[in-house]
Order: structure tokens, then C-alpha cells, then sequence
């Protein structure tokens, strides 16, 4: 399980030129899926996402999660994280997970993060997305599990 966490001012996905999701400050998570990744991986990830401190505080120290700034998430599916570019100059995506594997993931990884009560929101599967990302510091986490 890969994921790109970026810290954004706002975000949104579009899909035929029609917003299918919206977000001010929070967080864009890009989230790719593995053969063999769990239920179990996905609740890791998902704590450790609802808890990461990079928000900042009066101070401006990066010291606040996405939970004290009351933020929202937006959790892309986006199985090209799982590139493998070793060799050649055309990736390989053996390591990704077939669709019937990774949707379920996703949108588990999803619920997950919406148990926390954050307001969650995510892309549509497998659909040609366009994921418009403010991203704010810039602000980029690489889970990679």
C-alpha cells in the first residue's frame, strides 16, 4: 500500500467536466493498492493519516493533524503509484492489485478514516479523473507500506 499525502488549502475531483468532490484545508490522498494488501494495512495507514501532525499551530510549527484542524479528505484511487520503472521506460504495474481486490481497499480504507470523523470523500474507481490539488507549504507524505 502506497500513499501520497499532500496537505492542501482546497481540492477537488472532476470526472466529464462534473465535481464529484470538494474540499477547502485538509488533506488530497492519492492511494495506490498491492496484491497483497489487508484490512489490516489499511487501518494502519488510515491512524496514522488521521494523527500525522503537519497542520500548524499558533506558533506555525507543524505540531496539528487533520482531526484539531477539523479538515476534510479527499482519498483518490490511483493504481500508477504502483509503478515499477526499473526498467525500460514503460512502468510496470504487475505489483498493483486487480480492480476486484483494490476497490474494496479503498473505499475500506476510506471508511476508515471517516470512523475518525473526518469527512471523507473520494474519488470514483477506475473512472478518468481530474484531481485539481492546492497544495499548501508545499506539504507531501509518502506512506509507503
Amino acid at each position: 500500500m502506497r500513499a501520497v499525502v499532500q496537505r492542501v488549502n482546497s481540492g477537488s475531483v472532476c470526472i466529464e467536466n462534473e465535481t464529484t468532490a470538494s474540499i477547502g484545508h485538509g488533506f488530497i490522498i492519492l492511494l495506490g493498492i498491492e496484491q497483497d494488501d489487508t484490512e489490516d494495512k489499511a487501518d494502519y495507514l488510515a491512524r496514522k493519516i488521521a494523527h500525522l501532525r503537519v497542520f500548524p499551530d499558533r506558533e506555525g510549527k507543524m505540531n496539528l493533524s487533520v482531526l484539531d484542524v477539523n479538515g476534510d479528505v479527499i482519498v483518490v484511487s490511483q493504481f500508477t503509484l504502483m509503478a515499477d520503472t526499473r526498467k525500460g521506460n514503460r512502468p510496470s504495474f504487475i505489483k498493483a492489485a486487480a480492480p476486484s481486490r483494490a476497490k474494496p481497499l479503498v473505499e475500506y480504507f476510506a471508511d476508515q478514516l471517516s470512523e475518525y470523523g473526518i469527512e471523507t470523500q473520494t474519488g470514483i474507481f477506475a473512472a478518468h479523473m481530474v484531481v485539481n490539488i492546492q497544495n499548501d507549504g508545499p506539504v507531501t507524505i509518502l506512506y509507503d507500506l
